[in-house]
């Protein structure tokens, strides 16, 4: 219930009928900033010792305002703040901005400071603390402590950042970015990014969201806003800082935030189709190219140019983002050598050279025979020439004729990228814009921004991947014995060999039993670490080698840990033939609960860095895909040579490790399988060796 009073006093702060600002003569600026915004509220300054504030009459209390204000803008000492938050809760207010810095993010005294910000808010949808504040620029409300850029939109991108000058940079862009919000996050106290992200999932004039994280309190509820967004048709394009040490620790001192695994960023953005970027141009860039144009139909590009090096420069960077340039068809080949001169290079990308420069027509009819073929986008690469007239209006024809041969192939995006950030100036955005096409500025920037387009923002964004809650880990959990490990799992489908769990005495007659060669472990009691400890003995080929291998088990133990006593050994026929091991582990991390990661396996482990992660519940299609992009997927397909290995089965087997995950995700803990042993084409994925930790019986 409280979630949603503060998402309904979120919605009346960001479109207020009153603003309150509370503070001292400084607030003149902020009080001007928000008229100057063109905000048609009434707008009420609290002091007790001024008769007005920029221009406004002062009330001297909350209490003497004519109504509970909308919005308030709190700039007073951190300890007063608090007391002014309580004061508006009382009295029903929308929501508040805390500009005062001290809290959580300094630590010590300030945690107990926010604890009591918190306490103090209630049902109110407070923003920060420790921030610049907030902007809507559809309805012309600022909010907000420094000067600003931008201007009246009736639609556009929502930036959400938990840097307040950063946001502000933001603002003052030069790319004709249509900013429709802007909220600073700050310490999120009260509300969280995931709340921000649910209210603008719903806000029709919020064509994309564009985020600056630096951690996430509650990775659950933002997944859940995230996806409501997406289902919604808003683009979400990201930059997840403190992916370092270093800035891991800063974010923990800007912001209060644990910047978390950077890996699991990585894990649960590509889940939820969010467009992860590294920088700070391609993030608007990519915002741009959602909001003008939308999602194009697919990522298969052709590209123009009157450059060689252009032709070059797009070439590498396409290939670098694994994006899609597909050759031209012979009979389009044809078609263009008719066209352009014989020193022309055909391809694509495809520099059409200067001869054509300046000609509407002709450059329409070569685009056009390009873009009639299977392409679902076209980029346009023009530098306008900043002190040549001529030299503009010829860019302006170029533009012309790309535009009409995306209409005339079917509507399909259109694009202009400039080499240089600087070389589309705002007059030709605005008209790039008004015709349709999404004018980009910077190559880099362009092509990274469109490659994250066309993937992440046709993927799904189903309901069924909304990451659940999950409770802390139990106090109880234990290292269960393998043999019990094994018996848990192959309830879920997980094959293993056979196997006996035997006393010493009976050891060689199970090894004779199952058929040699056998494998020998400690059964009891559980150890984590066998290998380290001498507790496995392999390719054993008859009874006295394993009576040998039992004797010397024993003394190995005993060297490892004194208290080490084996009770009972686990003999276990040995897998042979495989063409891949795997290892399939699992753990509970605190931010994005149950985690499995997927990699090569065996003794290479430790060795390879080569692991996909998935945050759980999964599904098979996400797992078989991730799976084949890793270097082991090398070895499954059949590798100089050598049979190929049984992929299907290793994905059954690595989504039946998933569903018992599933079933006991409250009580588990840990979960290691590794190798998973992945046979030729036909014969199946057997597991070797599993680790369980949980609590229970």
């Amino acid at each position: 219930m409280r979630r949603a009073a503060r998402h309904a006093n979120l919605r009346r702060l960001l479109s207020p009928r009153h603003v309150a600002f509370i503070g001292g003569q400084r607030l003149a600026p902020t009080i001007g900033y928000c008229v100057d915004a063109g905000f048609a509220g009434q707008i009420w300054p609290v002091n007790p010792t001024y008769p007005e504030i920029g221009g406004h009459r002062c009330f001297r209390s909350l209490a003497d305002l004519p109504a509970p204000p909308d919005a308030t803008f709190i700039a007073v000492p951190r300890e007063l703040t608090i007391d002014m938050v309580k004061e508006l809760s009382a009295m029903g207010a929308g929501g508040a901005v805390c500009y005062a810095a001290g809290y959580a993010e300094v630590g010590g005294e300030g945690l107990k400071l926010q604890e009591s910000l918190v306490a103090a808010a209630g049902d109110i949808a407070l923003v920060g603390p420790n921030c610049y504040g907030i902007l809507n620029y559809v309805d012309g409300v600022a909010m907000f402590a420094s000067g600003f850029g931008g201007g009246r939109v009736r639609r556009g991108v929502a930036i959400i950042a938990q840097s307040g000058n950063l946001a502000l940079n933001l603002t003052q862009n030069d790319r004709s970015v249509p900013i429709a919000y802007v909220i600073t996050a700050g310490n999120q106290a009260v509300l969280k990014i995931a709340d921000y992200v649910d209210v603008l999932g719903d806000d029709d004039h919020v064509s994309a969201i564009a985020l600056y994280v630096e951690g996430l309190d509650d990775v659950p509820a933002f997944s859940r806003a995230a996806l409501k967004a997406r289902r919604n048709g808003k683009q979400i394009v990201a930059i997840k800082a403190g992916h370092s040490e270093l800035g891991a620790r800063l974010a923990m001192s800007h912001t209060s935030s644990l910047a978390g695994n950077d890996r699991l960023y990585d894990a649960l953005f590509a889940r939820l189709g969010i467009m992860r970027v590294d920088a700070i141009d391609i993030l608007l860039e990519t915002a741009k190219l959602a909001s003008v144009v939308g999602v194009p139909k697919g990522d298969r590009l052709a590209v123009f140019t009157c450059s060689g090096a252009d032709n070059l420069m797009t070439a590498d960077l396409a290939a670098r983002c694994d994006l899609k340039l597909p050759e031209l068809t012979g009979e389009q080949t044809s078609a263009l050598r008719a066209q352009l001169p014989s020193f022309a290079s055909v391809s694509n990308p495809l520099d059409y050279n200067t001869s054509l420069w300046g000609d509407q027509a002709g450059l329409t009819k070569c685009f056009s025979t390009v873009m009639h073929g299977g392409f679902d986008a076209g980029m346009l690469i023009i530098d306008y020439p900043p002190n040549d007239a001529a030299g503009q209006r010829d860019c302006d024809r170029a533009v012309d004729a790309l535009v009409a041969a995306c209409r005339s192939a079917g509507g399909k995006t259109a694009m202009a990228a400039s080499d240089l950030s600087e070389l589309i100036p705002a007059p030709a955005r605005r008209r790039m814009i008004e015709l349709g096409c999404a004018p980009l500025q910077g190559l880099e920037a362009a092509v990274t921004a469109f490659a994250a387009l066309a993937r992440r923002g046709r993927q799904s964004a189903g309901a069924e991947f909304a990451l659940p809650k999950l409770a802390r880990a139990p106090a109880d959990a234990r290292l269960r014995e393998e043999w019990e490990c094994r018996h848990r799992l192959a309830r879920h489908g997980l094959a293993f060999p056979a196997a006996r769990f035997v006393t010493a005495a009976e050891a060689a007659a199970a090894a004779a039993e199952i058929g040699f060669p056998v494998v020998l472990k400690l059964g009891r009691p559980a150890l984590a670490h066998k290998t380290e400890a001498g507790a496995v003995a392999l390719n054993l080929q008859s009874e006295s080698a394993v009576q040998g291998a039992i004797a010397e088990m024993t003394k190995a133990l005993a060297h490892y840990r004194a208290d080490l006593v084996p009770e009972r050994f686990l003999i276990e026929r040995q897998v042979t033939g495989a063409v891949a091991e795997l290892i399939v582990g699992l753990h509970r991390d605190p931010q994005f609960g149950l985690v499995m990661a997927v990699g090569m396996g065996g003794t290479l482990v430790e060795l390879v860095d080569d692991a996909a992660l998935f945050l759980l519940p999964t599904d098979r299609a996400s797992v078989a895909s991730a799976i084949s992009e890793l270097k082991v997927a090398t070895l499954l397909k059949g590798y100089r040579g050598k049979p190929a290995g049984d992929f299907d089965a290793a994905v059954d087997a690595i989504m039946a490790i998933a569903g018992f995950a599933e079933v006991h995700r409250e009580r588990i803990v840990e979960l290691d399988v590794n190798p998973l042993m992945v046979l030729p084409l036909g014969q199946g994925a057997v597991a070797v060796d599993a680790l369980i930790v949980m609590s229970g019986d």
